[in-house]
Parts: C-alpha cells; structure tokens; sequence
C-alpha cells in the first residue's frame, strides 16, 4: 500500500461540482470533488517499472476533472478508482531485468497508454507510428484509460509511488532539477499542437492565453529560431511579465476585438450585430485557452488561408460564428497527447524535444513552476491552481515525499 490521492466514481458529486464550478470557477471544494488521500494499492501488469514520484505537475484536464467539465463523451476511456498525475519527474525504485532502465535513475514518463503498453499488437495507428491516437485505449492488460492517471491499476503521479511501462521512461539529464523536469509533459503538448503551425520569419503571430500552455508557446517559438512578430493575450499582470521575458514582441492585456486587430495591422468592420469583425490582422493563432470566446477571436484576427492552433482542450465551446472558417479559408488543428513530430525535415519523440528545450534552455523555463505543496496540501494546492489572479500561479506541482 502506498499513501495516493484517490479519485473515485460519483456521478452526483461530478455534477454538483459541475454547478458549483460555473458559479465559482475560481473556488476548489475538496469536500465536494470524490477524491481523497488514502491507501491505494497499484496493480501493474507484469514487466513494468516501479517509481518514487519526486513531484507531479496539476494539469489543466486534473483541474477541469475536479470541476466537472471533462465531456462525457469521454467516460469510456477513463476506468475507476484512479490516481491522478501525469506530469511526473520520478525515481526508478526497481526496473524488471532486460527492460534498460536501473535503480536510482531519475525520469519523466510519457503518459499515453497505447497498443505497447497494453500487451497488444499494433493498431493502424500505432503501427503508423501515431501511439498517442492509439485505437486501443479500452483493450489489453490494462483497464481503460488513455493515460497514467486516468486508468485503473498502475496509479499515477500523485501518489509516493507507481508503475510505468519501460517505453513510456524518459532519461532526466543530471543536472535537470525535478521543478524543471515537472514541465516536459505540459511542454510536449505545446510542442505536438505548435510545430505543424509553426511561424515564418516575419509573419505576426497571437498566443491567446498566458497560463503555463500560452507561456511554453511563446518560449519555443524563440527557443526553435522562430523571428515572427509574437503577440500575447494575457488576463492577468504577472502573465504580461512572464510573457515579456519568455520573448513576447508584445504583451496585451485583456483588449478588446479592436484594440487587438488594430495592434496586429489589421481593419476592424463595425456590425449591427454581433461585435464587429476583422480584416487582415494575424497570420497564426494559438488558441491557449479553450474557450468559445478565444475560438470566436482566433476565427476574426486571422487573414485570408491563416492557421489556427488549438493548444488548450475542452469539452464544449458555446455558440462561435464558424463563417470566418470557409470565408477566409482558415485551416484549424488541434493535437491529441503527445506523439511524434515532424519538424524542419526531422522525425522525433515529442517528449524527447521537448527534454532538449529544457535543457538547452533552462534560463526561458526556470520560473514557470511558482508553487510546490506537500501530498498532504493537495487542498491548497488545487485551490492555488484554480485562483490564478490571487495567487499568481503558472505551473502548481505536488511534492509526494514531503
């Protein structure tokens, strides 16, 4: 047995916190959500890894999770009870023979559950060499679940320790510390959405959004050589900051639809209804967001055959006027997970790049991770990662063996 945070099945708790969240998204109700720390017992299937967690990132799907707002569609691929966490910079504390991997080896672990990790052959996609759209996740070894922390069995991050399939380790430099390690999950999930869209020199690119996906974005555009012009959209002053010294061109603060187009060199058309459109603003758009009011903008401030990039997920957007879709043919893309990409005529492992930019940039990312809370303060950790405006947090992480 080991001490975890256990999150269990509850349909009425899930959407009394679904109620609850859209009257005070800012609020976390540890009383309320089904999960509690206690006794959890990992069963992995044969040939995986054991690992000490050394600290767990809380990811932006951990938060919508505890406010009701995962879309239901999505329940097959989940099995309870489960333990949260896959943003993970671990310990290897006993690795089978043959696997590669030793005792006291410091890792991350990529958290995708596909065909390999499952005991199965591979799917198409997989076979294509796709695995984080594998075809399988509700089959194999495994209980359902498309990622560590979402399945049954093995465990995941917020616990002292859990299993891991051998393929899914990734080496940690030794001089990476565990606060920049924690990143390389949120990082890759940057990387996988951001490089098909990636910027030519000069054009003018939006990264809608400030928080920990919107702050990677912009670091590796300059990280990778990328000489756009990079306008950030940011909600709070502390994100301006961060923004700035990541290598933002601009930071703007909450502007409205003029403001923003006129800022990026393009027209704003007044309506009679509907808030006015855009003509000729931006090339690329980042949507780091996930909202129908983010979306509505990345369709506006876009020009003719421009790219819109989701990088933040969500169930639902609300009602967006898609006209700006087939009127100005627009290509818009999204990413699931991490996988491989493809970048400057090279095929590599997403999480791998993405070990590279924290190590060969330590100074862009060393300050995005600004709170570390003991297992036990998961309350306070939660409620720090919900209330970015009072306590100016980016990346909000959970130190199990505190």
């Amino acid at each position: 047995m080991v001490t975890a945070l256990v999150y269990r099945r509850s349909v009425p708790r899930y959407l009394l916190s679904r109620a609850l969240g859209r009257l005070c998204p800012r609020r976390y109700f540890p009383w309320l959500v089904p999960m509690t720390l206690g006794p959890f017992e990992p069963t992995p299937p044969a040939g995986w890894v054991r690992l000490r967690s050394r600290l767990c990132g809380i990811c932006g799907s951990d938060l919508r999770l505890l406010r009701g707002e995962e879309s239901f569609l999505m329940e097959p691929f989940a099995s309870f009870p489960f333990v949260p966490g896959h943003e993970i910079a671990a310990e290897i504390l006993d690795a089978p023979a043959g696997t590669g991997w030793k005792t006291g080896e410091r890792v991350t672990v990529e958290p995708v559950l596909c065909c390999e990790t499952r005991g199965l052959p591979p799917c198409p996609s997989c076979a294509r060499g796709n695995y984080h759209v594998c075809e399988n996740f509700t089959r194999g070894a495994l209980a359902p679940g498309i990622s560590l922390g979402y399945t049954a069995g093995p465990g995941g991050g917020m616990a002292e320790e859990f299993f891991a399939h051998p393929r899914q380790l990734v080496r940690l430099p030794e001089a990476m510390d565990d606060r920049l390690a924690v990143l390389t999950d949120s990082l890759a999930c940057a990387l996988q959405a951001a490089l098909p869209c990636f910027p030519a020199d000069g054009q003018t690119v939006v990264v809608y959004g400030a928080g920990i996906l919107g702050q990677h974005v912009v670091r590796l555009l300059r990280a990778l050589g990328s000489k756009a012009r990079v306008i950030a959209v940011v909600r709070h002053e502390f994100q301006r900051g961060a923004a700035l010294a990541g290598g933002a061109t601009e930071a703007m603060l909450s502007p409205s639809r003029q403001e923003l187009a006129e800022r990026l060199g393009g027209r704003f058309l007044p309506t009679t209804l509907g808030g006015g459109t855009v003509e000729g603003a931006a090339d690329v758009f980042f949507d780091c967001v996930g909202s129908a009011r983010s979306l509505q903008e990345g369709l506006l401030q876009l020009k003719a055959r421009g790219r819109l990039a989701l990088i933040a997920s969500s169930s639902r957007v609300g009602l967006v006027d898609v006209s700006p879709l087939w009127f100005r043919e627009l290509a818009v893309t999204g990413s699931a997970l991490c996988g491989l990409t493809k970048f400057r005529g090279e095929t590599r492992r997403t999480y791998e790049r993405a070990m590279d930019l924290l190590a060969g940039r330590p100074d862009l990312w060393r300050d995005l991770v600004t709170h570390v809370f003991p297992l036990r303060d998961h309350a306070r950790a939660f409620q720090a990662a919900f209330d970015k405006r009072r306590f100016h947090s980016m990346k909000v992480a959970l130190d199990p063996r505190a």
